[in-house]
């Protein structure tokens, strides 16, 4: 069987340089599966100052989100970033399935930090090891 296109949206915080080599980390890993990723900061780039806001929405989100199959987002940390929450609310209400990886503390104890309305509606993973189970899983069940 031809394989289908599938876009993956990856989805975290791009305040520090620690949080975009994770974020790149994801998308490595979705690529080596096979996947197109749309990364927004290598896609889009940084907002420097208030004029880009329109330059970075109409990028990262009218443009990144087409054809997007799947979000995988970045949930770790004390609380998720403003945009990364946005963005998986937009894709639930687009219904593109969100594979969340939070590998900072169980997410039994994560209601604080996550929500319970993250956490109802995205499939969590706690290591690479096993978002990449679930990347495999999601693309067998897309091509079938």
């Amino acid at each position: 069987m031809k394989e289908k296109y599938m876009k993956v949206y990856i989805a975290g915080k791009l305040c520090n340089e620690d949080e975009r080599k994770f974020l790149e980390k994801l998308a490595k890993l979705a690529e080596e599966l096979g996947f197109e990723t749309f990364l927004p900061h290598r896609e889009i780039g940084l907002a420097k100052n208030i004029y880009d806001v329109e330059k970075i929405f109409n990028g990262d989100i009218i443009n990144g989100f087409k054809d997007v199959s799947l979000v995988i987002a970045d949930l770790n940390g004390l609380h998720i970033g403003s945009g990364t929450a946005w963005e998986l609310g937009y894709a639930y209400a687009k219904g593109i399935p969100v594979i969340g990886i939070k590998e900072d503390e169980p997410i039994e104890n994560a209601l604080d930090s996550l929500s319970a309305i993250i956490i109802h509606s995205t499939k969590i993973v706690n290591s690479l090891e096993e978002l990449k189970k679930e990347l495999e899983r999601f693309k067998i069940n897309q091509e079938a």
